[in-house]
């Protein structure tokens, strides 16, 4: 039998639409995990909030966080990959940032602890979800007055949420750069709002799940997804399975269409087809 690893975004594909495990989904996952079935999780998300979210669940296998910036061993508590920004081409970032006038946040992993920076939550959606992460991850904030006071060299990530029009400009400005990789993508929870998340051009979700198979030599990947920043992940699933509330392009490029979200639609399939 082939070494088989199941492995499944979070946000509008393993969760619900509260950004929750179902009862369901949690039971079902942690007794095919007992039963030997090798499972990860593949997220932009930090371990912060997903430890929290995946508390119920015993995570055997390191997973993947910030798109492929970190990969986390759960077992051990510690991060077992790390994909840092150059420090040029951090002060290329935030020298798009001050040029089409719009901020975000800054994440840098220093001496294995990761902390986050917010210059200015004056913009409501960026307030919003900082305020949300304490009040239910309990994630830490710190202020900085410019994030080019922060040291350049632990910074591993920004976000940025905004309409579309607003951080477009920000996102073709850094296409160009060879050494940043972008993922830009519509928030799931909202109507109108979009992430931008810029970080070394060595992470992605692809590069991670390959490592996850070098790594520990499985044989054969199926991966679930929903959004655009799925598709990276995709390219090296040997199984490629969309939830039914998927976009329209991770839906073309997968072989399968499972349940939606929330209707525990990445477990039943599993439960199904493993």
């Amino acid at each position: 039998m082939e070494k088989t690893l199941y492995i499944s975004d979070l946000d509008g594909t393993l969760l619900n639409s509260s950004a929750e495990l179902s009862d369901y989904t949690a039971g079902a996952l942690g007794k095919m995990i007992a039963d030997g079935l090798n499972f990860s999780v593949a997220t932009a998300r930090t371990f912060a909030s997903t430890g929290k979210i995946l508390a119920g669940v015993p995570l055997r296998i390191p997973i993947v966080l910030m798109n492929g910036v970190l990969i986390y061993d759960a077992a051990r508590e510690r991060y077992i990959k790390i994909n840092r920004i150059p420090p040029e081409t951090v002060a290329a970032v935030i020298e798009a940032l001050r040029a089409f006038e719009i901020t975000g946040l800054v994440y840098e992993l220093k001496d294995g602890a990761l902390m986050t920076y917010h210059e200015s939550l004056e913009h409501k959606p960026l307030r919003d979800f900082v305020e949300e992460r304490i009040a239910r991850y309990y994630k830490t904030f710190r202020h900085a007055d410019s994030f080019s006071d922060i040291s350049p060299e632990h910074i591993i990530y920004f976000t940025l949420l905004d309409k579309c029009e607003r951080i477009q400009p920000v996102h073709d400005a850094l296409l160009p750069r060879p050494d940043l990789n972008q993922t830009f993508y519509k928030d799931i929870y909202s109507d109108d709002l979009w992430y931008l998340e810029a970080f070394s051009a060595a992470a992605s979700k692809r590069n991670a799940v390959a490592y996850l198979r070098e790594t520990y030599g499985y044989e054969r990947i199926v991966g679930f997804g929903d959004n655009l920043n799925d598709l990276p992940m995709f390219e090296v699933c040997d199984v490629r399975v969309a939830v039914e509330n998927a976009r329209p392009e991770v839906k073309a490029a997968a072989d399968h269409i499972c349940g939606a979200n929330d209707r525990d639609g990445v477990v039943r399939w599993i439960e199904a087809n493993a």
